[in-house]
Protein backbone atom coordinates (compact mmCIF):
# COMPACT_ATOMS: atom_id res chain seq x y z
CA UNK A 1 0.00 0.00 0.00
CA UNK A 2 2.81 2.39 0.86
CA UNK A 3 4.51 4.43 -1.86
CA UNK A 4 7.34 5.29 0.52
CA UNK A 5 10.60 4.15 -1.05
CA UNK A 6 12.75 7.02 0.25
CA UNK A 7 16.37 6.58 1.30
CA UNK A 8 19.43 8.68 2.03
CA UNK A 9 22.02 9.02 -0.71
CA UNK A 10 25.06 9.18 1.59
CA UNK A 11 26.03 9.19 5.23
CA UNK A 12 27.45 12.71 5.06
CA UNK A 13 24.18 13.87 3.53
CA UNK A 14 22.24 12.30 6.40
CA UNK A 15 24.49 13.88 9.04
CA UNK A 16 24.34 17.30 7.39
CA UNK A 17 20.55 17.05 7.09
CA UNK A 18 20.28 16.05 10.75
CA UNK A 19 22.61 18.88 11.76
CA UNK A 20 20.58 21.23 9.56
CA UNK A 21 17.44 20.10 11.34
CA UNK A 22 19.04 21.10 14.65
CA UNK A 23 20.84 24.25 13.48
CA UNK A 24 18.15 26.89 13.21
CA UNK A 25 17.48 30.57 13.75
CA UNK A 26 17.76 30.10 17.51
CA UNK A 27 21.47 29.26 17.24
CA UNK A 28 22.22 32.81 16.12
CA UNK A 29 19.33 34.87 17.52
CA UNK A 30 18.34 33.13 20.76
CA UNK A 31 21.46 31.53 22.24
CA UNK A 32 23.64 34.67 22.71
CA UNK A 33 20.70 36.53 24.27
CA UNK A 34 20.03 33.62 26.63
CA UNK A 35 23.70 33.64 27.66
CA UNK A 36 23.68 37.37 28.47
CA UNK A 37 20.43 37.11 30.43
CA UNK A 38 21.58 34.10 32.46
CA UNK A 39 25.08 34.70 33.71
CA UNK A 40 27.24 35.07 30.60
CA UNK A 41 30.08 32.55 30.73
CA UNK A 42 28.50 30.89 33.75
CA UNK A 43 25.50 29.96 31.57
CA UNK A 44 27.66 27.55 29.58
CA UNK A 45 27.99 25.28 32.64
CA UNK A 46 24.26 24.43 33.04
CA UNK A 47 23.96 24.54 29.25
CA UNK A 48 26.62 21.85 28.73
CA UNK A 49 25.30 19.79 31.66
CA UNK A 50 21.83 19.84 30.09
CA UNK A 51 23.35 18.96 26.71
CA UNK A 52 25.15 15.93 28.16
CA UNK A 53 22.33 14.73 30.43
CA UNK A 54 19.32 15.61 28.25
CA UNK A 55 20.42 16.51 24.74
CA UNK A 56 22.75 13.63 23.88
CA UNK A 57 20.52 10.99 25.58
CA UNK A 58 17.45 12.24 23.69
CA UNK A 59 19.42 12.19 20.44
CA UNK A 60 20.42 8.56 21.11
CA UNK A 61 16.83 7.68 21.95
CA UNK A 62 15.22 9.42 18.97
CA UNK A 63 17.75 8.10 16.43
CA UNK A 64 17.38 4.52 17.68
CA UNK A 65 13.57 4.77 17.91
CA UNK A 66 13.45 6.00 14.32
CA UNK A 67 15.69 3.22 13.01
CA UNK A 68 13.68 0.63 14.97
CA UNK A 69 10.38 1.85 13.52
CA UNK A 70 11.91 2.01 10.05
CA UNK A 71 12.53 -1.76 10.15
CA UNK A 72 8.75 -2.19 10.04
CA UNK A 73 8.20 0.45 7.37
CA UNK A 74 7.11 3.22 9.77
CA UNK A 75 8.31 6.76 9.05
CA UNK A 76 6.22 8.85 11.47
CA UNK A 77 5.94 8.79 15.23
CA UNK A 78 2.38 7.42 15.65
CA UNK A 79 3.35 4.00 14.34
CA UNK A 80 7.03 4.19 15.35
CA UNK A 81 5.79 4.42 18.96
CA UNK A 82 3.15 1.78 18.25
CA UNK A 83 5.87 -0.63 17.09
CA UNK A 84 7.63 -0.33 20.46
CA UNK A 85 4.61 -1.29 22.57
CA UNK A 86 1.29 -2.64 21.35
CA UNK A 87 -0.95 -0.78 23.77
CA UNK A 88 -3.23 1.28 21.57
CA UNK A 89 -2.72 4.69 23.18
CA UNK A 90 0.93 5.03 22.12
CA UNK A 91 0.04 5.83 18.54
CA UNK A 92 -2.05 8.76 19.79
CA UNK A 93 0.88 10.00 21.87
CA UNK A 94 2.80 9.86 18.59
CA UNK A 95 0.36 12.42 17.16
CA UNK A 96 2.58 15.05 18.81
CA UNK A 97 5.35 14.08 16.38
CA UNK A 98 3.23 15.16 13.41
CA UNK A 99 1.28 17.98 15.06
CA UNK A 100 4.37 19.76 16.40
CA UNK A 101 6.07 19.82 13.01
CA UNK A 102 3.01 21.17 11.19
CA UNK A 103 2.27 23.81 13.85
CA UNK A 104 5.88 24.96 14.15
CA UNK A 105 6.30 25.09 10.37
CA UNK A 106 3.15 27.25 10.21
CA UNK A 107 4.90 30.17 11.94
CA UNK A 108 8.53 29.24 11.35
CA UNK A 109 8.20 29.63 7.56
CA UNK A 110 7.00 33.20 8.07
CA UNK A 111 10.03 33.97 10.22
CA UNK A 112 12.21 32.23 7.63
CA UNK A 113 10.72 34.39 4.88
CA UNK A 114 11.91 37.53 6.66
CA UNK A 115 15.49 36.45 5.96
CA UNK A 116 14.78 36.29 2.22
CA UNK A 117 13.22 39.74 2.33
CA UNK A 118 16.11 41.26 4.34
CA UNK A 119 18.65 39.75 1.92
CA UNK A 120 16.81 41.46 -0.91
CA UNK A 121 16.75 44.79 0.93
CA UNK A 122 20.45 44.47 1.81
CA UNK A 123 21.29 44.06 -1.89
CA UNK A 124 19.18 46.99 -3.11
CA UNK A 125 20.41 49.27 -0.30
CA UNK A 126 17.10 49.84 1.50
CA UNK A 127 18.85 50.38 4.84
CA UNK A 128 21.46 52.78 3.45
CA UNK A 129 21.30 56.23 5.07
CA UNK A 130 18.61 55.20 7.54
CA UNK A 131 18.90 55.85 11.27
CA UNK A 132 18.64 53.03 13.79
CA UNK A 133 15.08 54.12 14.58
CA UNK A 134 14.13 54.13 10.89
CA UNK A 135 15.49 50.59 10.38
CA UNK A 136 13.52 49.45 13.43
CA UNK A 137 10.46 51.24 12.05
CA UNK A 138 10.89 49.40 8.75
CA UNK A 139 10.58 46.11 10.64
CA UNK A 140 7.47 47.33 12.48
CA UNK A 141 5.81 48.37 9.22
CA UNK A 142 6.77 45.05 7.63
CA UNK A 143 5.03 42.85 10.22
CA UNK A 144 2.07 45.26 10.23
CA UNK A 145 1.50 44.35 6.56
CA UNK A 146 1.73 47.89 5.24
CA UNK A 147 2.54 46.41 1.80
CA UNK A 148 2.16 43.17 -0.17
CA UNK A 149 5.80 42.25 0.39
CA UNK A 150 5.57 40.10 3.58
CA UNK A 151 2.88 37.88 2.06
CA UNK A 152 4.83 37.59 -1.20
CA UNK A 153 8.06 36.46 0.44
CA UNK A 154 6.14 34.12 2.76
CA UNK A 155 4.49 32.45 -0.25
CA UNK A 156 7.84 32.19 -2.01
CA UNK A 157 9.31 30.54 1.07
CA UNK A 158 6.40 28.10 1.37
CA UNK A 159 6.59 27.16 -2.30
CA UNK A 160 10.36 26.68 -2.12
CA UNK A 161 10.08 24.41 0.93
CA UNK A 162 7.29 22.40 -0.65
CA UNK A 163 9.07 22.00 -3.98
CA UNK A 164 12.29 20.79 -2.30
CA UNK A 165 10.30 18.30 -0.21
CA UNK A 166 8.61 17.03 -3.36
CA UNK A 167 12.06 16.11 -4.70
CA UNK A 168 12.54 13.60 -1.89
CA UNK A 169 15.23 12.94 0.71
CA UNK A 170 18.26 12.35 -1.48
CA UNK A 171 17.09 14.52 -4.39
CA UNK A 172 15.85 17.46 -2.31
CA UNK A 173 16.52 17.61 1.42
CA UNK A 174 20.00 16.07 1.23
CA UNK A 175 21.11 18.33 -1.63
CA UNK A 176 19.99 21.45 0.24
CA UNK A 177 21.84 20.28 3.36
CA UNK A 178 25.03 19.62 1.40
CA UNK A 179 24.91 23.15 -0.02
CA UNK A 180 23.29 25.06 2.83
CA UNK A 181 25.31 23.80 5.81
CA UNK A 182 28.78 24.54 4.33
CA UNK A 183 27.59 27.97 3.15
CA UNK A 184 26.13 28.67 6.59
CA UNK A 185 29.49 27.91 8.23
CA UNK A 186 31.39 29.99 5.65
CA UNK A 187 29.07 32.98 6.10
CA UNK A 188 29.22 32.56 9.88
CA UNK A 189 33.02 32.36 9.94
CA UNK A 190 33.27 35.51 7.78
CA UNK A 191 30.93 37.50 10.02
CA UNK A 192 32.58 36.20 13.20
CA UNK A 193 35.94 37.37 11.84
CA UNK A 194 34.49 40.82 11.07
CA UNK A 195 32.96 40.99 14.55
CA UNK A 196 36.04 39.92 16.49
CA UNK A 197 38.39 42.20 14.52
CA UNK A 198 36.15 45.23 15.00
CA UNK A 199 38.23 48.03 16.57
CA UNK A 200 37.10 50.91 18.76
CA UNK A 201 37.04 54.18 16.81
CA UNK A 202 36.84 52.39 13.48
CA UNK A 203 33.71 53.14 11.42
CA UNK A 204 32.11 54.72 14.48
CA UNK A 205 32.54 51.75 16.85
CA UNK A 206 32.93 52.72 20.52
CA UNK A 207 34.24 49.34 21.72
CA UNK A 208 36.19 46.54 20.08
CA UNK A 209 34.59 43.28 19.07
CA UNK A 210 36.78 41.43 21.55
CA UNK A 211 35.32 43.52 24.38
CA UNK A 212 31.83 42.52 23.28
CA UNK A 213 32.85 38.87 23.17
CA UNK A 214 34.50 39.16 26.58
CA UNK A 215 31.35 40.67 28.04
CA UNK A 216 29.22 37.87 26.62
CA UNK A 217 31.43 35.22 28.20
CA UNK A 218 32.35 36.97 31.46
CA UNK A 219 30.92 34.56 34.04
CA UNK A 220 28.53 35.73 36.73
CA UNK A 221 28.70 32.76 39.09
CA UNK A 222 26.05 34.29 41.34
CA UNK A 223 23.49 32.90 38.88
CA UNK A 224 24.83 29.36 38.72
CA UNK A 225 22.43 27.93 41.33
CA UNK A 226 19.36 29.79 40.10
CA UNK A 227 16.60 27.38 38.94
CA UNK A 228 15.64 30.02 36.36
CA UNK A 229 19.07 29.74 34.72
CA UNK A 230 18.96 25.95 34.63
CA UNK A 231 15.45 26.06 33.20
CA UNK A 232 16.64 28.49 30.51
CA UNK A 233 19.57 26.18 29.69
CA UNK A 234 17.26 23.16 29.43
CA UNK A 235 14.86 25.13 27.23
CA UNK A 236 17.69 26.18 24.94
CA UNK A 237 18.75 22.54 24.51
CA UNK A 238 15.24 21.63 23.37
CA UNK A 239 15.08 24.64 21.11
CA UNK A 240 18.47 24.09 19.52
CA UNK A 241 18.53 20.29 19.02
CA UNK A 242 14.94 19.94 17.74
CA UNK A 243 14.34 17.04 20.13
CA UNK A 244 10.77 16.21 21.12
CA UNK A 245 9.45 17.04 17.65
CA UNK A 246 9.40 13.76 15.75
CA UNK A 247 11.55 14.95 12.86
CA UNK A 248 14.68 13.13 14.08
CA UNK A 249 12.78 9.83 14.32
CA UNK A 250 11.49 10.36 10.80
CA UNK A 251 14.93 11.06 9.33
CA UNK A 252 16.43 8.09 11.20
CA UNK A 253 13.66 5.75 10.03
CA UNK A 254 15.18 5.84 6.55
CA UNK A 255 18.57 4.40 7.59
CA UNK A 256 19.23 0.67 7.21
CA UNK A 257 18.60 -1.66 10.14
CA UNK A 258 22.31 -2.22 10.86
CA UNK A 259 23.50 1.32 10.11
CA UNK A 260 25.12 3.31 12.90
CA UNK A 261 22.95 5.69 14.89
CA UNK A 262 25.23 6.41 17.86
CA UNK A 263 28.03 8.22 16.01
CA UNK A 264 25.53 9.89 13.70
CA UNK A 265 23.64 11.27 16.70
CA UNK A 266 26.85 12.52 18.33
CA UNK A 267 28.12 14.06 15.08
CA UNK A 268 24.89 15.97 14.41
CA UNK A 269 24.65 17.07 18.04
CA UNK A 270 28.20 18.35 18.36
CA UNK A 271 28.07 20.05 14.97
CA UNK A 272 25.06 21.96 16.21
CA UNK A 273 26.93 22.90 19.40
CA UNK A 274 29.89 24.20 17.41
CA UNK A 275 27.64 26.39 15.27
CA UNK A 276 25.75 27.68 18.31
CA UNK A 277 28.48 28.21 20.90
CA UNK A 278 31.35 29.22 18.60
CA UNK A 279 29.68 30.99 15.65
CA UNK A 280 26.38 31.94 17.26
CA UNK A 281 28.08 33.82 20.09
CA UNK A 282 30.65 35.57 17.91
CA UNK A 283 28.42 37.65 15.61
CA UNK A 284 25.32 39.33 17.00
CA UNK A 285 26.49 40.45 20.45
CA UNK A 286 30.11 41.54 19.69
CA UNK A 287 29.00 43.74 16.77
CA UNK A 288 26.06 45.22 18.71
CA UNK A 289 28.14 45.98 21.80
CA UNK A 290 30.94 47.37 19.66
CA UNK A 291 28.64 50.08 18.29
CA UNK A 292 25.97 50.55 20.93
CA UNK A 293 27.78 49.81 24.18
CA UNK A 294 27.07 47.25 26.84
CA UNK A 295 24.20 48.97 28.67
CA UNK A 296 22.11 49.60 25.58
CA UNK A 297 22.59 46.06 24.25
CA UNK A 298 21.74 44.50 27.61
CA UNK A 299 18.52 46.53 27.64
CA UNK A 300 17.73 45.48 24.07
CA UNK A 301 18.25 41.78 24.83
CA UNK A 302 15.27 41.91 27.21
CA UNK A 303 13.03 41.77 24.14
CA UNK A 304 14.95 38.83 22.64
CA UNK A 305 17.24 38.35 19.67
CA UNK A 306 14.81 39.14 16.86
CA UNK A 307 15.06 42.86 17.53
CA UNK A 308 18.86 42.83 17.44
CA UNK A 309 18.99 40.58 14.40
CA UNK A 310 16.42 42.34 12.21
CA UNK A 311 16.06 45.85 13.62
CA UNK A 312 19.62 46.68 14.67
CA UNK A 313 22.23 44.67 12.76
CA UNK A 314 21.25 45.99 9.28
CA UNK A 315 21.83 49.53 10.57
CA UNK A 316 25.21 48.55 12.05
CA UNK A 317 26.33 46.88 8.81
CA UNK A 318 25.72 50.20 7.05
CA UNK A 319 28.51 51.72 9.14
CA UNK A 320 30.97 49.62 7.13
CA UNK A 321 30.12 51.26 3.81
CA UNK A 322 27.85 50.42 0.88
CA UNK A 323 29.41 47.34 -0.73
CA UNK A 324 30.64 45.73 2.50
CA UNK A 325 27.28 46.46 4.16
CA UNK A 326 25.48 44.63 1.34
CA UNK A 327 27.90 41.70 1.51
CA UNK A 328 27.50 41.40 5.28
CA UNK A 329 23.74 41.75 5.03
CA UNK A 330 23.57 38.94 2.49
CA UNK A 331 25.95 36.80 4.61
CA UNK A 332 23.98 37.39 7.84
CA UNK A 333 20.50 36.88 6.46
CA UNK A 334 21.81 34.18 4.11
CA UNK A 335 23.11 32.10 7.01
CA UNK A 336 19.82 32.67 8.84
CA UNK A 337 17.94 31.51 5.74
CA UNK A 338 19.98 28.32 5.40
CA UNK A 339 19.62 27.70 9.15
CA UNK A 340 15.88 28.15 8.78
CA UNK A 341 15.20 26.15 5.64
CA UNK A 342 17.23 23.10 6.70
CA UNK A 343 15.06 23.04 9.84
CA UNK A 344 11.73 23.65 8.13
CA UNK A 345 12.39 20.91 5.56
CA UNK A 346 12.76 18.46 8.44
CA UNK A 347 9.31 19.51 9.66
CA UNK A 348 7.70 18.31 6.45
CA UNK A 349 9.06 14.77 6.40
CA UNK A 350 6.99 13.26 9.29
CA UNK A 351 3.73 14.43 7.73
CA UNK A 352 4.78 13.17 4.30
CA UNK A 353 5.98 9.85 5.74
CA UNK A 354 2.62 9.35 7.44
CA UNK A 355 0.61 10.04 4.27
CA UNK A 356 2.86 7.80 2.17
CA UNK A 357 2.91 4.92 4.67
CA UNK A 358 -0.74 4.90 5.71
CA UNK A 359 -2.67 6.19 2.72
CA UNK A 360 -0.41 5.26 -0.19
CA UNK A 361 0.13 8.84 -1.32
CA UNK A 362 2.86 9.66 -3.79
CA UNK A 363 5.75 11.74 -2.49
CA UNK A 364 4.87 14.79 -4.58
CA UNK A 365 1.22 14.77 -3.49
CA UNK A 366 2.20 14.36 0.17
CA UNK A 367 4.63 17.30 -0.10
CA UNK A 368 2.05 19.62 -1.64
CA UNK A 369 -0.56 18.61 0.92
CA UNK A 370 1.91 19.50 3.68
CA UNK A 371 2.51 22.86 2.01
CA UNK A 372 -1.24 23.48 1.72
CA UNK A 373 -1.88 22.67 5.39
CA UNK A 374 1.01 24.89 6.48
CA UNK A 375 -0.41 27.67 4.29
CA UNK A 376 -3.85 27.43 5.92
CA UNK A 377 -2.53 27.15 9.46
CA UNK A 378 0.19 29.73 8.93
CA UNK A 379 -1.98 32.43 7.36
CA UNK A 380 -3.24 33.70 10.76
CA UNK A 381 0.37 34.08 11.99
CA UNK A 382 1.02 36.40 9.04
CA UNK A 383 -2.23 38.36 9.05
CA UNK A 384 -2.50 38.64 12.84
CA UNK A 385 1.15 38.73 13.87
CA UNK A 386 0.64 41.81 16.02
CA UNK A 387 -2.36 40.21 17.73
CA UNK A 388 -0.15 37.54 19.33
CA UNK A 389 -1.04 34.55 17.14
CA UNK A 390 2.60 33.97 16.15
CA UNK A 391 3.71 33.92 19.80
CA UNK A 392 0.84 31.64 20.79
CA UNK A 393 1.83 29.04 18.18
CA UNK A 394 5.43 29.28 19.36
CA UNK A 395 4.51 28.75 23.01
CA UNK A 396 2.26 25.72 22.60
CA UNK A 397 3.82 23.98 19.59
CA UNK A 398 7.42 25.18 19.87
CA UNK A 399 7.84 24.92 23.65
CA UNK A 400 5.22 22.99 25.66
CA UNK A 401 4.63 20.26 23.09
CA UNK A 402 8.37 19.50 22.83
CA UNK A 403 8.77 18.91 26.56
CA UNK A 404 5.61 16.81 26.84
CA UNK A 405 6.51 14.56 23.92
CA UNK A 406 10.17 14.17 24.95
CA UNK A 407 9.16 13.16 28.48
CA UNK A 408 6.66 10.57 27.27
CA UNK A 409 8.93 9.10 24.59
CA UNK A 410 11.86 8.56 26.96
CA UNK A 411 9.53 6.83 29.45
CA UNK A 412 8.37 4.59 26.60
CA UNK A 413 11.93 3.86 25.47
CA UNK A 414 13.60 3.28 28.85
CA UNK A 415 10.77 1.90 30.99
CA UNK A 416 8.19 0.31 28.66
CA UNK A 417 10.23 -0.88 25.68
CA UNK A 418 12.94 -1.61 28.22
CA UNK A 419 16.41 -0.19 28.74
CA UNK A 420 18.14 -3.46 27.87
CA UNK A 421 16.43 -3.63 24.47
CA UNK A 422 16.85 0.14 24.10
CA UNK A 423 20.57 -0.07 24.77
CA UNK A 424 20.88 -2.81 22.16
CA UNK A 425 19.15 -0.55 19.66
CA UNK A 426 21.53 2.32 20.42
CA UNK A 427 24.70 0.22 20.21
CA UNK A 428 23.82 -2.08 17.28
CA UNK A 429 26.07 -1.13 14.36
CA UNK A 430 27.60 1.71 16.39
CA UNK A 431 30.86 3.09 14.99
CA UNK A 432 31.83 4.34 18.45
CA UNK A 433 31.82 2.73 21.86
CA UNK A 434 28.94 4.41 23.66
CA UNK A 435 29.89 5.01 27.32
CA UNK A 436 27.84 2.59 29.41
CA UNK A 437 27.04 5.41 31.85
CA UNK A 438 24.49 6.65 29.30
CA UNK A 439 22.43 3.55 30.01
CA UNK A 440 21.92 4.83 33.56
CA UNK A 441 21.50 8.45 32.43
CA UNK A 442 18.79 7.58 29.87
CA UNK A 443 16.83 5.48 32.35
CA UNK A 444 17.01 7.70 35.42
CA UNK A 445 18.68 11.11 34.99
CA UNK A 446 17.11 12.31 31.73
CA UNK A 447 13.50 11.44 32.75
CA UNK A 448 14.04 13.10 36.13
CA UNK A 449 15.34 16.26 34.47
CA UNK A 450 12.45 16.30 32.00
CA UNK A 451 9.94 15.92 34.84
CA UNK A 452 11.64 18.82 36.62
CA UNK A 453 11.49 20.97 33.47
CA UNK A 454 7.81 20.17 32.96
CA UNK A 455 6.78 20.73 36.59
CA UNK A 456 8.80 23.96 36.76
CA UNK A 457 7.01 25.19 33.64
CA UNK A 458 3.50 24.59 34.98
CA UNK A 459 3.08 28.06 36.58
CA UNK A 460 4.07 29.69 33.29
CA UNK A 461 1.73 27.41 31.36
CA UNK A 462 -1.14 28.33 33.68
CA UNK A 463 -0.37 32.05 33.32
CA UNK A 464 -0.39 31.61 29.54
CA UNK A 465 -3.74 29.80 29.63
CA UNK A 466 -5.24 32.59 31.72
CA UNK A 467 -3.69 35.32 29.50
CA UNK A 468 -2.15 36.79 32.64
CA UNK A 469 0.27 39.19 30.92
CA UNK A 470 -2.50 40.65 28.71
CA UNK A 471 -4.90 41.12 31.62
CA UNK A 472 -2.14 42.82 33.60
CA UNK A 473 -1.74 45.30 30.73
CA UNK A 474 -5.52 45.84 30.66
CA UNK A 475 -5.66 46.49 34.40
CA UNK A 476 -2.98 49.20 34.19
CA UNK A 477 -4.21 50.77 30.93
CA UNK A 478 -6.14 54.03 30.93
CA UNK A 479 -6.59 54.49 27.19
CA UNK A 480 -9.87 53.02 25.89
CA UNK A 481 -8.40 52.21 22.46
CA UNK A 482 -5.55 50.28 24.06
CA UNK A 483 -7.98 48.32 26.24
CA UNK A 484 -10.08 47.43 23.19
CA UNK A 485 -6.93 46.39 21.34
CA UNK A 486 -5.86 44.11 24.19
CA UNK A 487 -9.33 42.55 24.45
CA UNK A 488 -9.21 41.90 20.70
CA UNK A 489 -5.82 40.27 21.17
CA UNK A 490 -7.32 37.87 23.74
CA UNK A 491 -9.97 36.90 21.21
CA UNK A 492 -7.39 36.14 18.51
CA UNK A 493 -5.22 34.22 20.98
CA UNK A 494 -8.13 32.05 22.11
CA UNK A 495 -9.20 31.36 18.53
CA UNK A 496 -5.65 30.32 17.64
CA UNK A 497 -5.65 27.86 20.57
CA UNK A 498 -8.89 26.32 19.32
CA UNK A 499 -7.33 26.04 15.87
CA UNK A 500 -4.28 24.21 17.23
CA UNK A 501 -6.50 21.81 19.17
CA UNK A 502 -8.54 21.08 16.05
CA UNK A 503 -5.33 20.29 14.15
CA UNK A 504 -4.20 17.88 16.88
CA UNK A 505 -7.54 16.04 16.97
CA UNK A 506 -7.72 15.95 13.16
CA UNK A 507 -4.33 14.21 13.04
CA UNK A 508 -5.46 11.84 15.80
CA UNK A 509 -8.55 10.99 13.72
CA UNK A 510 -6.36 10.25 10.68
CA UNK A 511 -4.22 7.98 12.88
CA UNK A 512 -7.41 6.18 13.95
CA UNK A 513 -8.44 5.72 10.29
CA UNK A 514 -4.94 4.44 9.45
CA UNK A 515 -5.13 1.97 12.34
CA UNK A 516 -8.51 0.71 11.13
CA UNK A 517 -7.10 0.29 7.61
CA UNK A 518 -4.18 -1.70 9.00
CA UNK A 519 -6.55 -4.03 10.86
CA UNK A 520 -8.72 -4.45 7.77
CA UNK A 521 -5.70 -5.31 5.62
CA UNK A 522 -4.29 -7.68 8.23
CA UNK A 523 -1.15 -5.59 8.84
CA UNK A 524 -1.62 -5.66 12.64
Amino acid sequence: MSNNTESWGSRIGLILAMAGNAVGLGNFLRFPVQAIQNGGGAFIIPYLVCFLLMGIPLLFVEWSMGRFGGKFGHHSTPFILDSMDKRKFWKYVGVFGIFTNIAVAAYYCYLESWTLSWMYHSVIGTFSGKTQEEVAGFFGNYVSLTSWEPIFFWLVCLLLNTWILSRGLSGGVEKVAKIGMPLLIIFGAFLAYKAITLKAGEHGAILSGIEGLNYLWTPNFDTIWSPKVWLAAAGQIFFTLSVGMGSIQCYASYVKSKDDVALNAMSAGWMNEFVEVVLGSAILIPISIGYLGIDQVVEMTKSGGLGLGFKTLPYLFEQWGGVLAAVCGVAWFGLLFFAGITSSLAMGTPCMGFLQDEFGWKRENAAWMFGFVVFLLGLPTVLFFNQGVFDEYDFWAGTVSLVVFALIEIILFAWVFGMDKGWKEITTGADIKVPVVFKFIIKYITPAMLIWVFVSSLPGIWDQIMNKSIYEQISSATDADLINKLNTQITYVNISRIGLLLVWFSIAYLVYIAYKNRKKEGRI
